[in-house]
């Protein structure tokens, strides 16, 4: 938690002061695998996440052990031989909502944006970049997105006994709301 918290205020000062940004410690990231031997969903909801709307830029941060899933051995499983948490033990995004010009963050509504970034994952950094909505509700604001993930470009090994049980692409869903952070 302490490193989350240094994490958080490091992004915090490297960000424009005069900036309006916005914070989540409880966001939503979620993944989900289907293959004809196994489904496989795992969630977290501790993900730290901040957001400018002057400049369009995000920062997040996902603790990989705080991913649940339905089955312990699933979980286990997961921390110990495929994403190594113990080794790798976060998860990281930085990057830009490309048309953050294009949503009236005054005005209550839905916007379609685009969002491209560097995904860090098993010491692995990947460029990405997918689709999103920014929703504004009085003064509020949520974002959410899809986008798949391939486990073997970030170095992430599946075992050839349970190969068939994970997915060659994994479908991730976002989802944050914002609370502004409070300058002091």
């Amino acid at each position: 938690m302490r490193r989350l918290i240094i994490f958080l205020t490091i992004i915090f000062l490297a960000l424009n002061v005069n900036a309006q940004k916005f914070m989540t410690k409880t966001g939503y990231i979620g993944f989900f695998s289907h293959t004809p031997m196994e489904d496989i969903k795992a969630d977290n909801n501790q993900v730290a996440s901040v957001f400018d709307i002057s400049t369009g830029e995000l920062v997040f941060q996902v603790l990989i052990k705080s991913f649940k899933f339905p089955k312990a051995l699933m979980e286990e499983h997961f921390n110990e031989n495929y994403l190594e948490s113990d080794k790798y033990p976060r998860s990281t995004f930085r990057g830009k909502v490309l048309n953050s010009a294009s949503v009236d963050f005054k005005k209550n509504g839905k916007y379609d944006v685009t969002v491209e970034g560097e995904l860090n994952m098993h010491n692995v950094t990947k460029k990405v970049t997918t689709t999103g909505i920014v929703e504004v509700t009085d003064g509020n604001i949520t974002a959410s997105s899809k986008f798949t993930i391939v486990p073997e470009d970030y170095n992430i090994t599946i075992p050839a006994i349970v190969r068939e049980n994970v997915a060659k692409t994994i479908e991730v869903t976002v989802n944050m709301k914002y609370a502004p952070l409070e300058s002091k």
